[in-house]
């Protein structure tokens, strides 16, 4: 067991995989950032996926639980990304994300389908935007009887993604839903929040609750008025939020009245 000056150890997650909880928790991050460590029976060599936040402790934590070879990104938010350029120093690790920008140590960018081979891994990249227009899910099919999948902010383990509009849209969000129920029975390996089993029966759940608040904002609409502001949308169907949620209520009742007006048409 590694254990950081914060008191951060490795837990362990699924048969390739353990986090580190990063300490930084809040009303959009949960707990905290769940960083794993990916290693193969075997093979000492390690990847990490998502850093975390710039925080020494725990990415000294990171850097110790093993040679660490690759260093793969989500998806650019901080709380994913801020550490990533020092976890590059302290281990030599090229870091590769979806997003060049977030790309380091002459990593190439991450493509839709490719298959990542480091550590003794072999890791399937699925495109998956809607919380932002560069997320990705990482999958281990070697991982269990079943396989896992690292879903980042795609899929949280508990409560629902917020869509980051404009960036994140949810006609985008609607179709990596689908992608991820492909997978069937994989094991939900989210960035915050606990693991959860079976990621088809989550895409549904999470499908449900997309269509539910879908319905919602219809019938807002109906009485507000087609043209009604965000503010006063958000204060319909998201009246029971606190102050510390808002925006991102804000911007998913954006996502949405962006994909029923474009539903529309025009006229």
């Amino acid at each position: 067991m590694v254990t950081s000056a914060s008191g951060s150890f490795l837990q362990r997650s699924s048969a390739l995989t353990q986090f580190i909880l990063a300490p930084n928790p809040g009303p959009m991050s949960l707990e905290g950032t769940n960083s794993y460590v990916l290693q193969a029976d075997g093979n000492p060599g390690a990847v990490v996926v998502d850093p975390g936040p710039l925080d020494e402790a725990h990415l000294r934590a990171l850097a110790d639980a093993g040679p660490v070879e690759l260093i793969l990104i989500t998806h650019r938010h901080a709380d994913h990304t801020a550490g990533s350029a020092i976890l590059h120093q302290l281990t030599g690790a090229p870091v590769r994300a979806v997003d060049p920008a977030h790309c380091d140590g002459g990593g190439a960018p991450l493509l839709d389908g490719e298959t990542v081979r480091a550590a003794g891994l072999e890791i399937r990249v699925l495109a998956t935007p809607g919380h932002t227009s560069d997320s990705a899910c990482f999958h281990l099919p070697g991982d269990g009887p079943q396989g896992s999948v690292l879903t980042g902010d795609t899929i949280l383990g508990r409560g629902t993604t917020m869509l980051d509009y404009p960036d994140g849209t949810l006609g985008d969000y609607l179709a990596s839903l689908d992608t991820l129920e492909s997978l069937g029975a994989a094991m939900v390996l989210p960035a915050h929040g606990p693991v959860l089993p079976s990621l088809e029966a989550i895409v549904r759940a999470y499908r449900d609750h997309r269509q539910e608040r879908l319905s919602q904002i219809r019938a807002a609409l109906d009485r507000l008025g087609r043209d009604a502001a965000v503010g006063d949308v958000t204060d319909a169907v998201y009246s029971d939020v606190g102050p510390s949620v808002r925006r991102a209520a804000e911007m998913s009742v954006a996502a949405q009245l962006d994909y029923l007006r474009g539903a529309a048409g025009p006229g």
